[in-house]
This record gives C-alpha cells, sequence and structure tokens, in this order.
C-alpha cells in the first residue's frame, strides 16, 4: 500500500498508519546477551524472488556494518498478514520489525502501546528524502512510527496488445468508455477484468474507487473523526459497482480467484494474457512480472487511472492507495531504528525499487523507475489533487473488514448497496 511528490500523500487520513506482517514464533524484544550480541526479528511478506533476495542482502549489509548484530527474517504471505500481526502483539510476541501501512490501523497498534517511537531515528536528511508526505502516514499523534518503503496508488493495470486485439486504441477517462471496451473485449473473447475476489479485498478496491469518484474529499477527511457512511455518496459508490458488475465485466470464477498466488490469479491472468486489465496499488507490475512465463516485467503491460464518474463529487485526479513500510515493536532494541534508516538510504530504495518493480518512498531513488505503466502512475500522482490511503486501512481492521466482507457479499448476490453501508455502519458500532 504512499506518495509524496511522487504525489502528495495527503493524510486525507491524517490518522496514520500501521500494520502487518506476523508470525507467530519469534520473541517478542529479540535478545540481548551479555556480550553486546543483538538479534532483531523481521517479518516481511516478500515470500519468493528477487524480493525476498533483496531483504537477505540488505539484511546481511547492515549485520555487516554493524558487528554483533543478527537479523532473523521471516518471509510471511501477504493475505496473512494481518491477523498473524494482530495474534503476535496481543501475545506479547511480536517481531522486532514488521510491516507498516497507515491509517486506523497503526493508530490502534499506537494506542495499545505496542510501535515505537522513531521520531529521533531517522537522520534529517533521511527525513527530507521521504518527504513529509509519506512520513505523515506513519505519524500519530504528531510522533514518528513508522518508516516508509514505498509509495502504491492504485489504478487500473493492463495488457496493451490485448486492448490492440480487441480494437480498442485509447485508455477509457469514463465510465461509458470502459463499458465501451469491456463490451469489445467480450467480443473479441477476452475476460475483461481479472479480479481476485476470494482475498475480498481486491474486490473492495472497486467500491473505494467508486467512492473516491462519488465522494468529496472533505466526506473522505471527516473518516478519521467519525468513521460513518451516513453520506449517500457511499451508497451511491455501491449502486455503481452494483450497475457496473451487471455488466459481467470480470473472470468466471472471479469469486474463487485469488489476487497474487500462481498463475490462476487475478494478477496471473493479467501475466499470461488471459485477462485484460486489473484494479491494482503499484505492487502490481512486479507481482505480474514474478507471474510471467519468463518471470519477466510484461512487455506491454500499461496503466491508467480509475475512470471518472458522472455526476459524482469527488475531484478529477484524485488517488487512492497506500504507503508501504516497517514499525518497530515497542520493546524493541535501538538497532530496529538504525535497520530502517539504514534501508531507507538511496542505494537500498534503489535496490527496493528494482526488486518489487515498485516506486520507492525515497525521492533520491524514484529515477531508477523505467517500467512504463510505473512511470504513467508516478505521473499521476505528481497531478493528483490529493491521495486517499485505502478505505479499509482508514477505518481500522475491524471496520474495514465488515465493509471488504460487504462488498463480496453485494458481487456475490448476496448483499445490496445498502448492506455495504449497513455492514459498515454495524461495525462501528459494535467498536
Amino acid at each position: 500500500m504512499n506518495r509524496r511528490r511522487i504525489g502528495r500523500f495527503t493524510a486525507i487520513s491524517a490518522a496514520a498508519a500501521l500494520a502487518v506482517g506476523a508470525l507467530a514464533g519469534c520473541s517478542a524484544g529479540s535478545d540481548e546477551s551479555g556480550d553486546g550480541s543483538v538479534t532483531l526479528t523481521f517479518w516481511h511478506n516478500s515470500t519468493t524472488g528477487d524480493g525476498k533476495a533483496y531483504w537477505e542482502a540488505t539484511a546481511a549489509d547492515f549485520e555487516a556494518e554493524h558487528p554483533g548484530v543478527k537479523i532473523e527474517i521471516q518471509a510471511i504471505q501477504n493475505e496473512e498478514m494481518d491477523g498473524k500481526l494482530q495474534t503476535a502483539l496481543n501475545s506479547g510476541d511480536a517481531p522486532d520489525i514488521f510491516m507498516a501501512r497507515g491509517g486506523g490501523k497503526l493508530a490502534a497498534v499506537v494506542e495499545a502501546g505496542q510501535a515505537q517511537d522513531l521520531s529521533s531515528a531517522l537522520s534529517d536528511d533521511t527525513k527530507a528524502a521521504l518527504g513529509d508526505g509519506a512520513l505523515s502516514a506513519f505519524t500519530v499523534d504528531g510522533k514518528l512510527y513508522g518508516v516508509p518503503s514505498s509509495v502504491l496508488p492504485g489504478g487500473i493495470y493492463y495488457s496493451k496488445d490485448l486492448f490492440e486485439q480487441a480494437g480498442i486504441t485509447e485508455t477509457p477517462t469514463t465510465f461509458d468508455e470502459l463499458g465501451d471496451a469491456v463490451d469489445k473485449l467480450k467480443a473479441a473473447g477476452i475476460d475483461p477484468i481479472a479480479l481476485g475476489a476470494k482475498d475480498a479485498w481486491p474486490a473492495a478496491h472497486w467500491f473505494y474507487f467508486f467512492a473516491l469518484r462519488e465522494c468529496s474529499q472533505d466526506v473522505f477527511a471527516g473518516l478519521t473523526d467519525d468513521p460513518s457512511f451516513t453520506d449517500d455518496c457511499w451508497l451511491r459508490a455501491g449502486e455503481d459497482l452494483a450497475d457496473f458488475a451487471g455488466t459481467e465485466p470480470f473472470n468466471q470464477g472471479f469469486l474463487t480467484t485469488t489476487a497474487q498466488q500462481g498463475a490462476g490469479s487475478s494478477a496471473g491472468l493479467v501475466a499470461n494474457h488471459k485477462a485484460a486489465m486489473e484494479l491494482m496499488g503499484a505492487w502490481d507490475p512486479g507481482v505480474i512480472a514474478s507471474l510471467t512465463p519468463d518471470e519477466k516485467p510484461l512487455a506491454d503491460l500499461g496503466w491508467f487511472p480509475f475512470p471518472a464518474v458522472d455526476g459524482g463529487d469527488g475531484e478529477a485526479g484524485a488517488m487512492m492507495g497506500g504507503v508501504d513500510g516497517f514499525s518497530c515493536y515497542v520493546d524493541a532494541p535501538k538497532e530496529c531504528g538504525e535497520f530502517l534508516e539504514f534501508a531507507s538510504q538511496k542505494e537500498y530504495q534503489e535496490g527496493y525499487a528494482n526488486a518489487f518493480v515498485t516506486l520507492p518512498a525515497n525521492k533520491d531513488a524514484q529515477s531508477v523507475v523505467t517500467d512504463p505503466a510505473l512511470q504513467e502512475v508516478l505521473a499521476a500522482v505528481n497531478e493528483a489533487p490529493y491521495v486517499s490511503v485505502w478505505l479499509d486501512t482508514l477505518l481500522g481492521q475491524n471496520v474495514g473488514n465488515a465493509l471488504n466482507v460487504g462488498v463480496v457479499d453485494l458481487l456475490a448476490g448476496k448483499g445490496s448497496p445498502q448492506g455495504i453501508v449497513d455492514a459498515v455502519d454495524e461495525a462501528i458500532q459494535k467498536g
């Protein structure tokens, strides 16, 4: 799940950030022996390929520069992150270094006294390179509780070859145009849109973006203090989604399709030219690259912003996404913050961008972004009037999960637009 003059990641969610990455079995606070040696436990979500290798190499470099420090790494599947971290935090057995994303999730962890204040862990130069926008996503009550690693605005990735095959000459800018593209792709025997609804959050992204187009910036900003869906724009967003889903734009079996695991996932369908489009964050080019037959970036991958909705209150060009980063457990040794400072430097952020095929948080490292789709994302974010964090991140885990499930129920024919609003309000009342 970022931006800064790679787009001002305005804290439409002033709340700030957190979340996730966890696996039970590592001891909280890590070891600190009498001879000065320190062991840091580190959990991230890069289970294979260049991303996993990047973190192993970065940890090894840090160890070489810090004799006596050992970093023990656990790589955990992304979809397992939230639950495992929450369990580890609740049991007092959390890792020293864990993934963080932003919004109500981090605020809850900070309120529970489980995250370390990192305000003094970063140098002034590093803070300047990361920028106020990205750092604000990890700031709670004026203190820094996480360090950003990447900026991940969302939009629609597509296959230029499949668009050409279907006779689509320009990317859609309105939903009428997107509907026309869907019709042309179907006529050409191509699944228009890949959707990994089994994981819930990819399906919910469609509601999020309809809401971004229907709801004003003030409505989004108000969620920080009043996380309710009382404004009519939320219901309109659900109705937009119901209408669009009624055109059957998604791949067959989308309700049982995963998002990022294997060739049959939604990302895999795009990677292997089995579907033409996918709505996803800026990590998608890297995931798609890992699932192509040669495990290289998809040569014809393009990107365009979520189309405009007629009559919506959202400002044209507004974007939504996340900021991925890392936090330190409250009892972690000082070397935890030192490692996050180390990994934030230009050299390592360039390596991060290349390994994950994504947008690095450090502005000085963004010149290494050569993927054409990501360059389009970067240009769009730089022009965005504002950027909101993902709705489930902004609303916090319990309310966000209720929202996501409500969206899947609608798509499965078991719910309604009003049902989405009611699910959120019920989750808010439960606390």
